[in-house]
């Protein structure tokens, strides 16, 4: 199954760290991450789950649930925790999805023909409340994830849907914002207060709506 960005997520459901979920009753009313590690006791992520678990109330706080998937079970996941603890100060405060029969894998389109069929390509997928797909990234196994920046596009995400702005480059919270083309400069004076400072006619630079 190839998913693009706007499908709805495949639901499942699968056994985890914390038990049986089934996995749009598990995101609920709020936002959620999904993201695949290729085996357990591998070194890359190892440093990754520790990093999620430490920054798990940044998460918390924009209503993001966050899950891991590997294709070994659940009592390799536990052992595996142990040595994430150890190493990195942090054991995992997430679900982990156990995958041996490598169901979520293939229905997400983790497993990559050119890699060993055991492994999952590590990719993180960002799910929106009505369970559509909003960010895909896939990595290279020897390169750690930035989790900062996937924070960074919920932030973005999240303040795009309720007002109608976009995020320019490299923008971060706080920053100014664009005003989408599809607003008039007659709209833009009502929901745009504070103004704007036209570059261009199609690029105008706002404050962050509710800062």
């Amino acid at each position: 199954m190839s998913l693009r960005l706007g499908d709805v997520a495949p639901d499942f459901e699968a056994q985890t760290t914390e038990g049986p979920i089934s996995f749009h009753r598990w995101i609920g009313d709020g936002w959620a991450i999904l993201f695949s590690h290729p085996k357990d006791f591998t070194p890359v992520c190892t440093t990754e789950l520790g990093y999620v678990a430490r920054v798990k109330p940044e998460f918390d706080r924009r209503n993001v649930k966050v899950i891991g998937l590997s294709v070994d079970p659940v009592d390799a996941h536990r052992q595996w925790a142990q040595d994430i603890k150890e190493t990195q100060g942090h054991a995992p405060n997430y679900p982990i999805i156990a995958d041996p029969d490598k169901k979520v894998a293939n229905l997400y389109g983790m497993m990559h023909p050119a890699h060993d069929e055991v492994y999952t390509v590590r990719t993180v997928f960002v799910i929106d409340p009505q369970k559509k797909v909003r960010l895909m990234i896939t990595y290279p196994q020897t390169t750690g994830r930035n989790f900062e920046e996937i924070l960074r596009v919920v932030d973005s995400l999240q303040l795009t849907d309720l007002h109608r702005v976009a995020t320019p480059v490299n923008w971060k919270q706080g920053q100014d914002v664009i005003i989408v083309t599809a607003v008039s400069d007659e709209e833009a004076k009502a929901k745009f207060p504070k103004g704007w400072k036209a570059l261009k006619p199609y690029l105008r630079l706002t404050p962050q709506p509710g800062n």
